[in-house]
């Protein structure tokens, strides 16, 4: 783990990494002002939407359309969390209107949240005290396949085997 949290490697699909080109991550949003120009160029069914997201390493947010692979907003890099971010429009200034660490891609855990609300902070945007929604991933230890944890019912949904309690996607962890 770094001094910011742990790093997420991409888990995925191998033929998703097909996405990642030279130079078109998602946008880094560092600071008020890249936000606000940032925005200002995203129409009303664009913003209507949540957007994928990332921290990256350096703990800087970056966006990209909704249907964008998270391995794509990221560059093929590791991350410090992904999901998809929406934004609302209240008393005149932007704030974050649900979050999730939906990644199926990078599978993040819960605790990935620190990283996105220091992001956010950073950036001037009000968010909530966590994530809106929060994916719980586990890998199953006999068919090693990832899995989405619901109602804690931790089960493989692929072979019937008991998942782990704590986080364990990325072995290298």
């Amino acid at each position: 783990m770094s001094a910011r949290g742990r790093r997420y490697r991409y888990v995925g699909p191998i033929d998703l990494t097909t996405a990642v080109q030279p130079g078109c991550g998602g946008c880094p949003i560092g600071s008020a002002a890249e936000f606000d120009s940032w925005v200002a160029e995203r129409s009303a069914a664009e913003l209507a939407e949540p957007f994928t997201f990332v921290v990256d390493t350096a703990g800087v947010l970056r966006l990209a359309p909704r249907r964008s692979e998270h391995v794509a907003c990221a560059g093929g890099e590791s991350v410090l969390s992904a999901g998809e971010i929406g934004f609302i429009r209240e008393a005149g200034r932007w704030l974050v209107g649900h979050v999730s660490n939906h990644s199926t891609g990078y599978c993040p855990d819960v605790s990935s949240w620190s990283a996105v609300a220091q992001a956010l902070d950073c950036v001037g945007l009000r968010r909530p005290s966590g994530f809106t929604h929060e994916v719980v991933f586990r890998r199953c230890p006999d068919c090693q396949e990832r899995n989405i944890v619901r109602e804690d019912y931790f089960v493989c949904v692929f072979c019937g085997s008991d998942l782990p309690d704590g986080w364990n996607v990325d072995s290298d962890q």
